[in-house]
């Protein structure tokens, strides 16, 4: 009878175990998939992402941050370089990106949420150049300095048979570092907003003008992964919210 209780005591005692290895392990794992790993890119993209201080911060950071939390997840900033970002998003080893679907090379492969803010790509020149621009036909035979890893649709063509000369630098402030000093380049191809931002704290703003025209108007979005589609409905509604509530209005303001 000592020996059965035993046995009973010992399989009791074995099975609160495992229930509790497993409970402890069920919780690991819901825990991690709770964090939501946002790449923020090494260089930033100010003012969308500004990467300077010790902690993130810019228009889409902020967003997400505002966001995220509300749905469940803890937002874990990564810092991926601009070419890696979209092999290790399909691999898993971050959840979400900023970008715009005319931007990505083949957005079919991943799922995009709504427009969190609209970007307008426009050319800014050097004040002393009589350049301007209408139609890429007005750029034949110019060279135009671009962050790398950007993709342009629109003027891809004319890359590809170079009527129109690309060079690529990686950071973005350089592109009008570049264009400034150096007379092979003729134009800085960003978006109107980013490239008014650095000129300002670059203290540049006097050295550059910007088209009138732009190239492009594209939606700002965060690209995820095909089987997120939930999160990405639960973000749409919720963007739609701080959208009419003000609160991304107010967001906005912090960085014009």
């Amino acid at each position: 009878m000592k020996k059965l209780l035993f046995k009973l005591s010992f399989t009791a005692i074995l099975l609160s175990l495992l229930t509790t290895f497993s409970g402890n392990a069920a919780a690991e794992v819901d825990n991690q998939e709770r964090v939501f790993r946002f790449n923020i890119s090494p260089n930033g993209y100010p003012p969308y992402l500004i990467v300077d201080g010790s902690k993130p911060s810019g228009i889409m950071w902020d967003v997400v941050n505002l966001i995220v939390p509300r749905l469940g997840y803890d937002v874990e900033p990564v810092k991926i370089p601009r070419k890696r970002v979209d092999p290790m998003l399909a691999d898993g080893y971050i959840d979400g990106t900023p970008r715009a679907i005319e931007w990505t090379e083949e957005p079919e492969k991943f799922l995009f949420t709504d427009p969190v803010v609209h970007v307008e790509e426009v050319f800014f020149f050097p004040k002393s150049s009589e350049l301007e621009y209408k139609h890429p036909a007005d750029l034949y035979g110019k060279t135009i300095v671009t962050p790398l890893g950007y993709y342009y649709p629109f003027l891809e063509p004319y890359f590809k048979d170079h009527r129109i000369k690309r060079f690529d630098v990686s950071r973005d402030r350089e592109i009008f570092t570049f264009v400034l000093h150096g007379e092979q380049f003729h134009a800085a191809l960003a978006d109107r907003l980013v490239g008014q931002w650095i000129l300002r704290n670059e203290g540049l703003t006097e050295h550059f003008r910007s088209s009138v025209e732009g190239i492009s108007q594209f939606g700002f979005r965060i690209m995820l992964r095909k089987d997120w589609k939930a999160f990405a409905e639960a973000f749409n509604q919720e963007l739609a919210n701080i959208q009419e509530n003000g609160e991304l209005d107010a967001i906005l303001s912090n960085y014009r």
